[in-house]
């Protein structure tokens, strides 16, 4: 099975109509965040069924995959790499986490990072030092900032909270909806865990804390609590 193979199955499975949708909801508009991607129409239920069917493509395979124009091509090949990951041993794991962050450049919208960056960044470092996500999250390029917190859903659910917490502060002033969007998320995950953590950080940072990504951090409070927050948030 080659790269070239499955791009060729691809397009029986396009829906011209999903396309449309699908180019307007990851905003591939001039001067928005997806601009120029395109989309063939196929669901993530769909690519999730092909990555089983082809997960024992080569990594040569998956990167050709990967460096495709077609938002479903790079999906398909990082929904095969989560699953490559998840098999193997400790050396080919390395080489699937290096391969990925040699490749952000392709993972260049949110549902390519929220769907791999927690199974493949974060259970890379979940028994390593977390400074690459450090060293992710002071990028220029919003792709690699969103990678690095992302990452850190796979501490949250082993209720290692202190490097979200930690990253969620160094992204504060960050001047991105997707990001505000992905720490208040993470923020919202620590709660469901921990809600003593995260009201813990709200106290200390919600008055100035972008109002997008406060509403996504107590969503799940009480109605009068979220909004003595949203009142008293700058």
């Amino acid at each position: 099975m080659t790269a070239q193979i499955i791009r060729a199955q691809l397009p029986l499975l396009a829906d011209k109509d999903k396309a449309k949708i699908l180019q307007r909801f990851f905003k591939t508009g001039p001067g928005e965040y997806g601009e120029g991607d395109i989309f063939m129409g196929i669901t993530v239920p769909v690519l999730r069924k092909l990555s089983k069917e082809h997960e024992a493509l080569p990594l040569r395979e998956i990167v050709r995959l990967l460096r495709s124009s077609i938002h479903e091509e790079r999906l398909l090949a990082l929904l095969i790499l989560v699953r490559a990951f998840s098999k193997s041993n400790s050396v080919l794991r390395k080489k699937i986490y290096n391969l990925y962050l040699k490749n952000t450049k392709f993972i260049n919208n949110w549902d390519l990072v929220d769907l791999t960056a927690p199974n493949i960044v974060g259970a890379f470092l979940l028994d390593k030092s977390r400074r690459p996500l450090y060293d992710l999250v002071k990028s220029n390029n919003l792709w690699k900032r969103r990678i690095g917190i992302m990452a850190t859903f796979t501490f949250i659910k082993q209720n290692d909270f202190d490097d979200a917490l930690r990253i969620s502060t160094a992204l504060l002033a960050d001047d991105h909806d997707l990001i505000h969007k992905a720490v208040g998320w993470m923020l919202r995950e620590i709660g469901k865990r921990s809600l003593r953590t995260e009201e813990l950080f709200l106290k200390r940072h919600y008055k100035k804390m972008p109002r997008t990504m406060l509403r996504y951090a107590i969503e799940r409070f009480p109605k009068t609590r979220r909004k003595k927050y949203l009142h008293e948030n700058g």
